[in-house]
């Protein structure tokens, strides 16, 4: 359960934009209520001998002050320090579309979120993140960033969200914070997962990396060791396969928009765990027999937009399947035990998404109990089929 909800939250991640990790940080880092009494008035030297009988006391202070005793006029109380530009308020910093070539200077030390995004920074350097200890969340999406310093991240020690997407980075940078749980670093130009990329990430729970040139063979042994993600995303890629030796904690693998063209028996055996796969947009004519038993817990299937000339074998035995998504493939007749098992009480949940559209199957041939396991017939997407 614990797994499920820091999923949950990474997921909700997925589809909002950054926007709204900045409108939650205001409300998490609004600390106290302003007061409603007026402000403290320092008052000055000749005050004193304002006040009715005040005359002896001015006389004694300036006397005071004459042999080094009198009390100091405390100095003007020090502002928060500003990069030129930004926006500082409430422990976040704003400092996006303003053209920045570099991480700005005199960043305020207790800075939880920064915002960097839409800029045209080329390089991360050693020093530009010093002090920064108590960042939360950092976002550099939208920028040229092609180098970064191998100690950028070091002050970071409590930085828990990481947004690298649509850069010009080659590979993941080195030495991320050790307290990181999102990181999103896709739409960029990595090719290459090395081994031991995310060693010491044990709190790592979510990373986005689709819409990079990424192959197969890109992803070294031990790449993923020591990982212990919930959700995962690889999609837009070049993949002609699934991936060997992803974290086998996985709830959430998606692998959509590449050039997949066939599941095969073992490809889905670490991954019990999975509950929600996305293998959308790809070339994939043949599900092996078997190879979707290895998922118990799947709830969602994604199969849209691919080159199936059948319902893939097994789903009558998934006893917790709840969508299908399968228009738009080559699918030209629907069995009457495709989706349904034919004993009572082997499923524990009924679908409510089946979608069948955009494929050459003549609907009103489909037996009505072929759909006998459905919570509502308005759960099943069938729509016209053009060639």
């Amino acid at each position: 359960m614990g797994g499920a909800k820091r999923q949950s939250e990474c997921a909700t991640s997925v589809s909002v934009m950054f926007s709204h990790h900045f409108v939650l940080l205001l409300s998490v880092f609004s600390l106290t209520p302003l007061s409603l009494a007026l402000p403290f008035e320092q008052r000055g030297f000749w005050d004193f001998g304002i006040d009715g009988d005040g005359g002896g006391l001015m006389t004694m202070m300036m006397r005071d002050e004459e042999e080094g005793s009198a009390v100091e006029e405390p100095s003007p109380p020090e502002f928060p320090v500003c990069p030129f530009g930004c926006h500082c308020q409430l422990k976040v910093v704003q400092c996006s579309d303003l053209g920045l070539t570099e991480v700005p200077k005199n960043i305020p030390t207790d800075t939880k979120l920064l915002d960097l995004q839409s800029n045209r920074i080329t390089e991360l350097k050693e020093n530009d993140f010093k002090g920064l200890s108590n960042l939360y969340a950092l976002s550099l999406v939208n920028n040229k960033i092609s180098k970064v310093h191998p100690r950028a991240f070091v002050p970071m020690r409590h930085l828990q969200k990481l947004y690298f997407s649509r850069n010009l980075l080659t590979a993941i940078p080195k030495n991320l914070p050790n307290s990181l749980v999102e990181l999103r670093i896709h739409d960029n130009r990595i090719k290459k997962v090395a081994d031991g990329t995310f060693s010491g990430l044990g709190s790592m729970n979510c990373i986005e990396m689709g819409g990079n040139p990424l192959q197969n063979s890109g992803f070294e042994p031990g790449a993923f060791k020591g990982l212990k993600l919930n959700y995962l995303r690889i999609s837009e890629a070049k993949l002609t396969g699934i991936p060997k030796d992803l974290p086998e904690s996985l709830h959430e693998l998606h692998l959509d928009h590449n050039e997949i063209q066939a599941i095969e028996l073992e490809d889905l055996s670490r991954y019990k765990q999975v509950y929600r796969l996305g293998l959308g947009y790809n070339h994939i004519r043949m599900i092996e027999n078997g190879s979707l038993s290895y998922l118990p817990n799947l709830r969602e299937l994604h199969l849209e937009n691919n080159r199936l000339s059948r319902i893939p074998r097994g789903l009558p035995d998934m006893k917790y399947l709840q969508v299908v998504y399968l228009h738009s493939n080559n699918i030209s007749r629907i069995n009457v035990d495709d989706f349904c098992p034919r004993s009572f009480g082997v499923k524990r949940s009924f679908y409510n998404g089946i979608s069948l559209f955009g494929n050459p199957v003549q609907y009103w041939e489909v037996q009505p109990a072929t759909f006998r396991c459905v919570s509502d017939r308005l759960s099943i997407h069938f729509g016209n089929y053009k060639k």
